[in-house]
């Protein structure tokens, strides 16, 4: 199955590239911790929701392929994505 990933994937994951550069700038101007991690935290967050996002799409496409097919059983497929979201925390 090939996957479509969206231009709101693309965007969520374009805005978290700048935050990392950022972070990067923050550590070059000598920045508290406090502040460095404080980024990184926020980077972090918008890991976990881009990370979210593209698995709840993906399963998205998966079901309304199978059911294109007449497949009923799509608790496996809801049971992968689960598990990808526990995997990536």
């Amino acid at each position: 199955m090939e996957y479509n990933y969206t231009e709101e994937m693309r965007r969520r994951l374009r805005r978290l590239e700048g935050q990392v550069r950022g972070v990067l700038r923050l550590m070059e101007e000598g920045k508290s911790c406090k502040d460095v991690v404080s980024q990184l935290s926020a980077v972090r967050n918008a890991s976990d929701k881009a990370i979210a996002h593209i698995v709840a799409e993906n399963l998205q496409q998966c079901l309304m392929a199978e059911q294109a097919k007449g497949t009923q059983d799509t608790g496996k497929m809801v049971h992968e994505a689960v598990e990808l979201l526990v995997k990536s925390r």
